[in-house]
């Protein structure tokens, strides 16, 4: 079942762009289709198309933002993510800034560092969840 899975994912595009280990992009990059980063990117990642599918190697760093529909993410990004279908967080994964996503798998050992909300069906966030205020009745300790 799992082969499946990852089957289909690598099925959505016959395009795909590495961006090798050393090599250092700034700038926005706008990609169809899949991109693979080993690489740096010091900007805005975007994604045409709703079958793109972004992966950051557990080398890969961007320093910017990334808006895209897929995304498998092992590596450090530097800004707030945007995944309109798809996220999967690896064990490597760091996000220091706010991540918005549809469906999350996340592993033991990925960090995010900043807010999280999930986007519902229609493209809004939903609410964040509150706990109450606790009751002044519980704060007050006698003596």
């Amino acid at each position: 079942m799992l082969n499946r899975k990852r089957r289909e994912r690598h099925q959505a595009s016959d395009d795909t762009s590495l961006i090798a280990r050393g090599t250092v992009i700034r700038g926005d990059l706008c990609f169809r289709g899949a991109l693979h980063l080993d690489g740096r990117v010091e900007g805005t990642i975007v994604a045409e198309g709703e079958d793109a599918m972004f992966t950051l190697s557990e080398h890969g760093q961007v320093d910017g933002e990334i808006r895209v529909p897929h995304a498998i993410l092992n590596g450090h990004v530097t800004g707030d993510v945007w995944v309109t279908t798809r996220l999967e967080l690896s064990a490597q994964a760091r996000i220091d800034g706010n991540l918005r996503y549809h469906t999350l798998e996340m592993a033991a050992g990925a960090q995010i560092n900043g807010s999280i909300s999930r986007e519902g069906d229609g493209g809004e966030a939903t609410a964040p969840h509150e706990l109450p205020a606790p009751a002044e009745a519980e704060e007050a300790v006698s003596a």
